[in-house]
């Protein structure tokens, strides 16, 4: 089954696959941003500012989904030797740094009229700053390392070490007071959010996401090329 990521096989569709992306990518945006900006009614707190949620919350989703996802096929990859996983999580890297930074910069313009600051050592937003930290090292060791295994391994420590971050992420919020609001939405217990907010929401993830997967793809078909043309660089 993981022939299939040769490059050779798999580049025959993702190098179709981006213009359809792209396609449903300016459909699901543009309903999006209608539900978000138009047909979504103010908070009766927040106001208007409430509405950075819908570019806030889904680019932090993605950027520790992104994360977790390179954790998990460097755990493979150091644990069976993979020789094609390595070039799809070294490609998944930019897009979790790019939604990673979305969702600080957002959260500073947000937390400005919230909490009164650009800026606060608040639990959740420091560890979604070491979060940007370690998809830094991980692009950069990338760069700085010639050796194929070496730079495999090293990465794969790197984004395995960094996963241990997700999970104080996602519960600073109970495991310590802080300024952040607690979590709206759980899997596990009824949604606070009201339902008006919550299909905007839901609406701008899905638009993130195919974004985050085009970029994902243009990436990856890149350094499929560099591979087909042999010798220009290392998986």
């Amino acid at each position: 089954m993981l022939n299939y990521f040769e490059p050779n096989k798999i580049f025959s569709i993702t190098s179709k696959a981006p213009k359809y992306i792209l396609f449903i990518f300016i459909i699901v945006i543009s309903v999006g941003l209608l539900e978000a900006l138009v047909i979504s009614p103010e908070d009766y707190i927040q106001s208007d500012s409430v509405r950075i949620m819908y570019v806030h919350v889904p680019s932090a989703w993605i950027a520790l989904g992104t994360f977790s996802i390179i954790a998990i096929l460097s755990v493979i990859t150091l644990v069976f030797n993979n020789k094609f996983f390595p070039l799809i999580v070294k490609s998944l890297a930019p897009s979790g740094l790019v939604f990673n930074v979305i969702a600080l910069v957002t959260g500073s313009i947000w937390g400005k009229p919230t909490w009164g600051t650009w800026w606060a050592w608040d639990a959740r937003i420091t560890s979604m700053l070491i979060l940007a930290l370690f998809y830094l090292m991980y692009i950069l060791a990338w760069r700085i390392f010639e050796d194929r295994e070496q730079v495999n391994k090293i990465t794969s420590w790197i984004a395995i070490i960094g996963l241990i971050n997700v999970p104080i992420i996602k519960f600073s919020v109970d495991w310590w007071s802080t300024l952040h609001q607690p979590a709206s939405i759980n899997l596990l217990s009824k949604t606070s959010i009201h339902p008006s907010m919550l299909v905007p929401l839901t609406i701008m993830t899905a638009a993130f996401a195919l974004f985050s997967l085009l970029i994902f793809l243009m990436k990856y078909n890149t350094e499929l090329i560099k591979v087909k043309n042999k010798g220009l660089d290392r998986l």
